[in-house]
């Protein structure tokens, strides 16, 4: 099977005003908390198939730096792929800029992700979930 995006699987914002972040997200446009890791400032809101990760830069400095200083972080692309190797193949193919492949949390729950970076330095966040993106619902 070739390598292929099947959705968005999350989006990280970067706040030192988590409470009114949350509040927003939850409150004003009903995004629920799914998940909550205060250890290191982490909320996750489910929107629809999707998450919401609010990084309170407060608790986890390291968050408040990069490009910028913005308040944005990464986004997660969920890719239709078998396995990681698949993944890592078609990136080097493409001399796309990587990290290793590790299990992270995200819309579709634990899972095998790599960091990838675009022309501008971004991050973007590939997750391998042989298509469960397109099947998790709100």
């Amino acid at each position: 099977m070739a390598v292929g995006i099947s959705g968005l699987d999350h989006v990280v914002l970067r706040t030192g005003r988590k409470d009114a972040v949350v509040a927003f997200y939850r409150d004003k446009l009903g995004c629920p908390v799914e998940r909550t890791l205060e250890v290191i400032g982490l909320y996750q809101l489910r929107a629809g198939s999707a998450l919401i990760d609010v990084l309170d830069t407060t608790v986890f400095t390291v968050a408040a730096a990069g490009p910028g200083e913005s308040l944005y972080d990464h986004f997660c692309l969920a890719l239709d792929a078998d396995s990681v190797d698949e993944v890592l193949a078609m990136l080097d193919a493409a001399g796309i800029p990587h990290g290793e492949p590790a299990q992270r949390y995200g819309a579709t729950g634990d899972g095998t992700s790599i960091y990838a970076t675009d022309p501008d330095g971004r991050t973007v966040e590939l997750k391998i979930t042989g298509g469960k993106a397109a099947e998790r619902t709100a």
